[in-house]
């Protein structure tokens, strides 16, 4: 039993030296990440506070504009893995050839999702409002997501954009300056939320179009934030340095990256269309759904922080250890973040069960059979925390080996055939209440886990795709 004890003290725990870089690492991202989940949350209150359409209509929107978001974050991935290990081995000129090839792709990805919500947002947005309910409050909803999702269009380049630069800082270990920008942000966002939505200091009251001017607004300010910081210290960014003065990279390294990235993209595109395809599931119960699902998702993220960065500190710790051909601290590293990440959500989840109650009663415009239903979703969200915390991390370390067909199989794949088969059955044949639905899927991801343990320990994520590549 000790032998026993002692190797999984060993396999699970790191030393201090392990654990002063996993927060070197992690606690900018947090407090990102948690400062943008805050702002977050106010914002939804601001909204929130002019009725339950308009929260509703901005949480659709949102929706849609999460897809592009994850599409974003997938279509970069490829280059950010191959970015992470060329960093790791020393190669600069790698590292600036990755950076190109996210500017690249992040034109192509902005062209497409503007003729996507261009030409087809209405009939999108309606695919969120078939649940049962008033006529003339859905027709509400709708008006107020399109209003939300056109403006929203207009800072998607500068968020792009942001993430090119922040996603490559990240893989060198710096996620200090991406903190910096984005704290900035929102802090932007929040002031202008409150000017604009409610109309104070002389400015006009918008409502709902306040709200997304403001988002966008504080997309332009990170964005200058951080591209003016890396350019002016260009000694200490290299990989800046004539990374402008022409868009022509190897054909080799495009096709391993395309080769990489694509099923990435096609990964993140599948996965938030699959949560999106979950949360119209889950309006079939009725309209009243979709304003208990904004209130939690809001509020859950803002408890979701540690592990949701923690997918960051595998992505650069392991991709590193990869790239510099230490496969067995690679695999040490794995097991200690995913512990970490796990004990966490054991704390983070406890807290949010207790303050379930309160927090939804913030939402002063919504009715209290709203406010009632999403303080039992964020229980069972609580619940499943640990299990999310697990699936994450192992998601991210098998990407940042560059197994991404696994990767893609794990994630968007497990959505598309378990989750969302599982919630029309129940929601559509079953006919179950929504907790009852929304709990089964959220327990769920422990088949998720178990999958993910096995991959893990078969170590078919071990790779240097850098060296190969050279």
């Amino acid at each position: 039993m000790n032998s026993f004890l002692k190797k999984a003290r060993r396999t699970l725990i790191g030393s201090r030296a392990f654990y002063a870089t996993v927060l070197g690492i992690l606690v900018p991202m947090v407090i990102q990440n948690g400062i943008t989940n805050f702002v977050s949350l106010l914002d939804n209150l601001m909204v929130g506070a002019l009725g339950d359409a308009e929260m509703s209509g901005v949480a659709i929107a949102n929706q849609l504009v999460f897809v592009f978001n994850l599409c974003i974050f997938g279509g970069l991935a490829g280059a950010g893995i191959y970015g992470a290990q060329f960093y790791g081995a020393g190669d600069i000129k790698g590292l600036r050839d990755t950076f190109r090839i996210k500017l690249m792709t992040s034109v192509l990805l902005l062209l497409a999702a503007f003729v996507i919500f261009i030409g087809f947002g209405d009939p999108l947005i309606t695919l969120f409002l078939k649940g049962d309910g008033d006529a003339a409050v859905a027709e509400n909803m709708r008006h107020w997501a399109k209003t939300y999702l056109m403006i929203m269009l207009v800072g998607m380049p500068a968020f792009a954009l942001s993430q090119s630069y922040a996603g490559t800082l990240r893989e060198t270990g710096d996620t200090r300056l991406p903190m910096i920008a984005s704290v900035s942000a929102v802090a932007t966002n929040v002031i202008f939320n409150y000017l604009l939505i409610f109309g104070k200091l002389g400015l006009p009251r918008m409502g709902v179009a306040g709200a997304a001017w403001a988002t966008v607004i504080s997309r332009y300010v990170e964005l200058t934030i951080i591209v003016a910081l890396v350019h002016r210290n260009s000694n200490k960014y290299v990989f800046i340095r004539g990374a402008y003065r022409t868009m022509r990279v190897p054909g080799g390294l495009l096709r391993d990256v395309l080769k990489v990235g694509a099923p990435l993209l096609a990964n993140e595109a599948l996965w938030s269309i699959g949560m999106s395809t979950l949360t119209a599931v889950y309006s079939l119960s009725g309209l009243t759904v979709v304003s208990a699902l904004s209130i939690t998702s809001t509020i859950s993220n803002l408890f979701n922080v540690v592990f949701l960065s923690m997918g960051n500190a595998v992505s650069v710790m392991v991709g590193q250890a990869l790239g510099a051909d230490d496969y067995k601290g690679a695999k040490a590293t794995v097991w200690k973040l995913i512990f970490f990440s796990v004990c966490t959500c054991f704390v983070m989840g406890g807290l949010l069960i207790i303050l379930s109650p309160y927090i939804p009663r913030l939402y002063s415009g919504v009715t209290p059979a709203v406010r009632e239903m999403a303080s039992s979703m964020l229980v069972l969200s609580a619940c499943a925390m640990p299990l999310h915390a697990f699936a994450h991390c192992s998601y991210f370390t098998l990407r940042s080996g560059g197994k991404t067909i696994i990767t893609f199989l794990f994630d968007s794949g497990y959505t598309w055939v378990i989750s969302v088969p599982a919630a029309l059955l129940l929601v559509k044949v079953i006919a179950t209440p929504i907790l009852w639905t929304y709990g089964i899927i959220q327990m769920m991801d422990f088949l998720k886990c178990i999958l993910g343990f096995i991959l893990l320990r078969k170590g078919v994520w071990i790779q240097n795709i850098a060296k190969a590549h050279a």
